[in-house]
């Protein structure tokens, strides 16, 4: 039976993998100097292809930070390479500034049974791009733990 952790460890995986696709295709369009969609003088689209840091809106208007889907994927996925521990969750995801901050549940320790294995608890900052800013582990506890409210 796969767990909470598994599936979004494997929505992360899949996730990965559509953007290495993408951006192969990418490459492929950019070295050939041009783009199905592109036509001469259009600049925007090249634009936004080549990194431009601000993302644009069909009805022409800017936004300072990526989508909230994947703001929780980029977090995830940076603090996962930093650690070398696949995230378990994220459990708070909030806009602040130009960017968001992600509170994200990992395994620290896996012990049998699963109930006393060590999670801790890190907030992650990013900009508006989804650029990881700096993270701390906030809190560490055993998985079977339940919060006391005061």
């Amino acid at each position: 039976m796969a767990t909470t952790g598994d599936k979004q460890a494997r929505r992360y995986e899949e996730g990965q993998e559509s953007k290495s696709r993408e951006s192969k295709g990418r490459e492929t369009r950019e070295s050939s100097g041009h783009d199905s969609g592109d036509r001469p003088g259009d600049e925007s689209n090249s634009q936004q292809r080549q990194g431009d840091p601000k993302r644009h809106r069909g009805d022409g208007t800017h936004t300072a930070r990526v989508p909230i889907a994947e703001a929780m994927r980029l977090a995830a996925g940076q603090l996962a390479e930093l650690l070398q521990r696949e995230p378990a969750s994220v459990s708070s995801l909030k806009a602040s500034g130009d960017g968001w901050t992600a509170d994200i549940e990992v395994v620290e320790v896996e012990r049998v049974p699963d109930t006393t294995s060590v999670m801790a608890s890190y907030r992650v900052q990013l900009d508006g791009q989804g650029n990881l800013l700096g993270y701390e582990r906030t809190r560490r506890y055993a998985r079977g733990q339940i919060d006391q409210r005061k």
